[in-house]
């Protein structure tokens, strides 16, 4: 029996993709699974009945989850379990939220909540590039009030040619790496990093990602009309409103808002204005007088709806005044960038810092270098491994002169700090000339548009500060869009305000180098967005770029030298594979033991047939003392070569003087003078260091034979000792010699046993109570 409707679609390249409803969760009002390979993703929506009293916004909650059991794998917290989302689950919700979100009707306020779970999963499908075609094909079988279909799709240019949601094996060797949005008519939403490539490039990979999408929101529809056609959209109650007030508000307001838009005042004050005209009417009102009584008196008007149309004056009146005067509201012209000033080296204890201000927009950038140790590790189910760069970007409240509780990280802050990170990242040196972990963290500490752009901007000359080999300098600038439909005007803004991007149509964030885009951001809020428009915003958006780009370079052009005398050298080591468990040591005692000992952090990695090693310390003396230590574990000693060693333990026979890190040979009493030594006694210490010589390595038992006499001034007169001759081979008849004078003939067969058999008592060579010397191994 077959449950539910399926239908199935081409992708292009062999690729299908599977959209099934009316199977799985049918309590939700849209639910739809959705097929690639072995990737299953469920999306659901959920919207109330009625808008709670007193909203006047969309309350949209997009989640996004990964399972565990999709690709296999039990989660490795305490608890056993999934969490709350993760950093990468959170930008892939923002990534639908952004696109779903201008497509709501104005006035539906109820609360509405899309959750889209990854069921199934696979090592080479991104499950990103497909959330937000299941999240809108829910919606498409929905009752729920949404002018889509809207689809998502990941674009990426490989080896030259531009591809639609390629594996994830390919993307290493992508240029430009995009997330696009949209619907059959306009893209929305655009996010991705690039690799410097030019205005013209990126266009052309917008215009290739939305002719996937038109497809994909035909597909949609197609699903709908197999359920029996779009259900009929619910009725709902719409925002209360007065059209008569509308109309007194703004014949009462719009005239004087328009003169303060135009007064370029700074924003505290233009908003005290604003705020004055809108008190000095509410305490005016009848119902406000002192002893009025509110029941006596006729048609009250609505206070909320008050505010409501006073907003939409200002709507209107600052868009009016940008597109007739040209002008904005702190005066600038359209394309005019904010007055800049930046400052290096501001924090003395940091690794690196900077201080970027633009206009009313500020931010305080410390880097700090880190060892291996201080790898970020990613553990999720589409996401395993480590990350040498982190950006951190905080937006503290006092930052526009708000009071609000400190609760950690938002979904803004989360979204505005991986996008500085993305601009940055492409420009950082390759891991063999940077073996440091990077933490940059971003304060926000005024903001009045573009903070995360600020974020770039001074990331890049904190990074430069701290000596990190950059391979171009970044900067980035927040592009706005404010259109009229009825007139056909528009104006393209550089460097916007946060009113500008409030009150305006689009906001396009674009970060890059002298010698192209690196990273972009776009929102965009109206229908009918044509490409020319985006064309000029891109070409406006580089000329902001180079100038901020010159200013940024007024206060260091480039990387410092050398790194700051606090912070931390790193200096690999390249070993041999087979070393390795000897650096380490039994338990990791060994390294442990070095890095204790000389207040170093040392770590290694296995890559092939080699180890890495990387020492890290701040002190010189302390890094050359780890490595020497290292060098003297991984060494392989050689015959006839002198060591200073220093002595381990003394018995009766000599002394074990471990001459290199981890090797010990035995120096016997024989070997350390050229005279005869009656004891050990006094002769050596331990802890002693002394200088040796390595005469002999066992080819059997690997052990080493030391000597010190050799090393010292013979004795004049004392005879030059003859080597002994090697054994020969036993001659025939069994006997290696003649006989002896008294007529007995002793071979091994018949002497007894060796002297180091013998019991001690029986023995008066000191060399015959000897434990085994050690191997070195």
């Amino acid at each position: 029996m077959t449950i539910g409707i399926s239908k199935t679609f081409d992708l292009g390249d062999g690729k299908k993709v599977t959209l099934e409803t009316g199977k799985l969760a049918r309590q939700a009002d849209g639910a739809v699974m959705l097929r690639h390979n072995n990737t299953m993703i469920l999306a659901t929506v959920v919207s109330a009945k009625e808008a709670k009293e007193g909203v006047d916004f969309l309350p949209l909650s997009v989640d996004y989850q990964e399972k565990f059991a999709a690709v296999g794998r039990i989660p490795g917290s305490f608890h056993k379990r999934e969490a709350k989302l993760s950093d990468y689950e959170v930008l892939i919700s923002r990534i639908v939220d952004r696109a779903l979100r201008p497509l709501f009707p104005e006035d539906y306020h109820a609360d509405t909540q899309v959750m889209i779970t990854l069921h199934s999963g696979e090592a080479e499908v991104l499950p990103e590039a497909f959330v937000g075609l299941a999240a809108s094909a829910a919606l498409a079988v929905s009752d729920i009030p949404f002018n889509g279909p809207i689809s998502e799709v990941r674009v990426a240019r490989i080896d030259g040619k531009l591809v639609i949601n390629p594996y994830k094996s390919e993307l290493d060797k992508a240029d430009i790496d995009l997330i696009v949005a949209g619907t059959a008519h306009d893209i929305n939403m655009v996010e991705g990093e690039m690799a410097e490539v030019s205005e013209a490039d990126m266009l052309e990979a917008l215009k290739f990602a939305h002719e996937a999408i038109k497809k994909q929101c035909a597909w949609q529809l197609e699903l709908a009309e197999a359920c029996g056609g779009k259900k009929t959209t619910r009725t709902y109650t719409p925002e209360k409103s007065d059209e008569a007030l509308r109309e007194k508000i703004y014949k009462t307001f719009y005239e004087p808002v328009y003169a303060i838009a135009k007064s370029a005042l700074p924003k505290q004050e233009r908003s005290d204005a604003f705020k004055k005209l809108l008190d000095d009417y509410i305490s005016a009102l009848p119902q406000n007088q002192e002893g009025a009584d509110v029941s006596a008196i006729e048609n009250p008007e609505d206070e909320g709806l008050i505010k409501k149309y006073f907003h939409d004056v200002q709507y209107d009146a600052v868009r009016n005044m940008i597109l007739n005067d040209r002008s904005r509201l702190d005066g600038r012209q359209l394309d005019q960038v904010r007055p800049i000033w930046s400052e290096v080296d501001y924090l003395p204890s940091a690794h690196g810092s900077a201080v970027f201000t633009r206009g009313e927009t500020q931010s305080l950038t410390s880097v700090t270098l880190g060892t291996k140790m201080d790898e970020q590790l990613l553990d999720s189910p589409m996401v395993f491994g480590y990350s040498k760069f982190l950006l951190h970007y905080n937006f503290p409240s006092f930052s526009t002169g708000e009071v609000k509780p400190n609760r950690g990280p938002g979904r803004r802050e989360i979204g505005h700090g991986n996008l500085a990170l993305r601009g940055l990242k492409r420009m950082l040196p390759d891991s063999m000339e940077n073996p440091y972990t990077i933490r940059v963290v971003s304060d926000i500490l005024e903001s009045n548009g573009s903070s995360s752009m600020a974020t770039v901007c001074a990331g890049s000359l904190a990074l430069m500060d701290a000596g990190i080999k950059l391979k171009g300098a970044v900067s980035g600038i927040a592009m706005g869009l404010i259109t009229d439909e009825k007139t056909g005007k528009y104006a393209v803004l550089s460097d916007i305000l946060g009113d500008e991007d409030h009150l305006g149509d689009m906001d396009f964030k674009v970060v890059g180098t002298a010698k192209g885009i690196v990273a972009c951001q776009m929102d965009i809020k109206i229908n009918g967005l044509k490409w020319e428009v985006v064309e000029e915003a891109l070409n406006q958006a580089k000329g902001g770029r180079t100038h901020i780009m010159n200013e940024m370079n007024k206060t260091l052009a480039e990387p410092r030298a050398d790194y700051k005398p606090h912070a931390p050298r790193i200096e690999k080591l390249i070993i041999d594979k087979e070393f390795i468990g000897a650096v380490i040591g039994p338990g990791g005692k060994v390294i442990q033991g070095i890095q204790r000992d000389t207040n170093t952090v040392v770590s290694i990695t296995e890559e092939g047939e080699h180890g890495i090693i990387e020492v890290a310390s701040a002190n010189r003396e302390n890094m050359d003392k780890a490595i020497a230590i290292i060098k003297g574990i991984v060494m392989v000693p050689e015959t006839g070569q002198e060591y200073t060693g220093k002595v381990k333990s003394i018995t009766d026979f000599g002394a074990f003087i471990e001459f290199l890190p981890g090797k010990e040979g035995l120096l016997h009493i024989s070997e350390i003078s050229w005279q005869r030594l009656p004891s050990m006694e006094g002769v050596l210490q331990t802890g002693e260091e002394i200088k040796v010589k390595l005469i002999e390595v066992d080819k059997k038992t690997g052990k080493y034979r030391l000597s010190r006499k050799v090393l010292l001034p013979r004795p004049e007169g004392m005879p030059e000792e003859t080597p002994r001759a090697p054994r020969g081979p036993r001659p025939e008849g069994g006997h290696r010699g003649p006989r002896r004078p008294d007529g007995d003939r002793r071979d091994n067969r018949d002497r007894g046993p060796r002297d180091h058999h013998r019991k001690p008592e029986q023995n008066n060579n000191p060399e015959s109570s000897a434990p085994e010397q050690p191997t070195g191994e």
